[in-house]
């Protein structure tokens, strides 16, 4: 496959879930013999995220006067971050074609995602005009762009789900002899208080260790009265590969976001329960559905309806969207489930394949 120059720009909104998505798929561009620039314009926090950086990928302050640089082959603008004017208007200067302009969506399992996915935008006016920009939707069909799983667990180091448990032991982040880790890492959260009364029921009697990562779940569960048979490890904020062996090695996770939210389905081995980014329109409870709808559609064998509407219950409850207490879906259906998608995800050409090949398809681009 040629190797492209590619341009990636990323605006951190708020807890850095876009950042995460923009270096994981740059790291894996890399990976594959392209030349990634990333431009982001809170580099700081690749200090923390990725401090070894990662082969063929450099990270270019965005700031307020970017560095004039000529555009690659290929420019991702990631969730509608639109570059710099300037940038523009060398792309459409960009001899003798102009880029592969592509607008990297936010993930969504919602039916116009598939209607959507790899469409023109023709630039009508201002300093693309001339141009296209073609929409690149994430999903989880493969009518969709798929999902980033380059790294999926097991999948390109090597590593195998007890690899990441005798990592985290190692760490002194794994669970209590006889006992679950649950990964927390979501939102401030109404319903959390709730989860925690239920892990710690009669029903579930097991020792518990809450893992949490810095961020507004971590400071709400310090506020709370554990039980006894509950413990919390303050974890600091971890590089991305430590990230993903943390998620493979717990017995539940609680995840926010997209990056987080994917990594969860396709690199780890337990169920999780994603906490959805919460909107003034009420838009996330239709993007919720969505996702359950996918996710509990041909549920795995042994999988009964009863056991598909607990865990959408306990999806909803989560969420704030069904009134609680929040119970927990029954343990061996809930893993059966969620082994049985993952291996659905996996079946799927991965995002990054599809990137390549769609930029691939369009080079030369076409000079509108």
């Amino acid at each position: 496959m040629q190797p492209l120059s590619w341009d990636i720009f990323c605006r951190v909104i708020d807890n850095f879930g876009d950042v995460g998505v923009c270096w994981r798929l740059a790291a894996a561009l890399g990976r594959r013999g392209q030349a990634v620039r990333l431009w982001i314009d809170q580099p700081e926090a690749l200090a923390w995220l990725a401090p070894q950086g990662a082969p063929g990928v450099a990270a270019i302050p965005w700031t307020d006067t970017p560095p004039d640089l000529a555009p690659g082959a290929v420019v991702v603008e990631a969730f509608g971050c639109e570059p710099p004017a300037g940038f523009i208007t060398r792309m459409a200067q960009r001899s003798p074609s102009p880029p592969v302009w592509i607008n990297l969506e936010y993930l969504s399992a919602e039916p116009y995602v598939e209607r959507s996915h790899r469409l023109p935008s023709p630039q009508f006016s201002g300093p693309g005009k001339g141009l296209s920009k073609w929409f690149f939707y994430p999903g989880f069909t493969p009518a969709t762009g798929g999902l980033l799983q380059d790294d999926a667990a097991g999948d390109a180091a090597g590593e195998t789900i007890a690899d990441a448990r005798a990592w985290a032991a190692g760490q002194g982040w794994g669970a209590a002899a006889g006992g679950r880790a649950v990964l927390v890492f979501c939102y401030d959260n109404p319903a959390l208080p709730g989860l925690l009364q239920a892990l710690a029921a009669p029903a579930s009697p097991q020792p518990t260790t809450l893992l949490l990562l810095p961020g507004p779940a971590r400071v709400q569960v310090r506020a709370l009265a554990l039980p006894p048979t509950m413990q919390r490890v303050d974890l600091p904020y971890l590089a991305q590969p430590d990230f993903d062996r943390l998620l493979a090695s717990t017995d539940l996770n609680l995840v926010r976001g997209e990056d987080s939210f994917v990594r969860a389905q396709v690199g780890a081995d337990s169920p999780f329960l994603w906490q959805i980014y919460p909107q003034a329109d009420g838009a996330h409870a239709r993007k919720l559905e969505a996702f359950l709808d996918q996710y509990l559609k041909g549920a795995a064998p042994g999988v009964s309806p009863a056991d598909a509407l607990a865990v959408r219950q306990a999806f909803r409850v989560f969420n704030g969207l069904a009134p609680g207490p929040l119970a927990l879906p029954e343990t061996t259906a809930w893993r059966a489930l969620h082994h049985a998608w993952r291996a659905r995800l996996r079946a799927q050409t991965d995002l990054c394949s599809q990137l390549l090949h769609f930029a691939q398809s369009h080079w030369p681009a076409e000079s509108g």
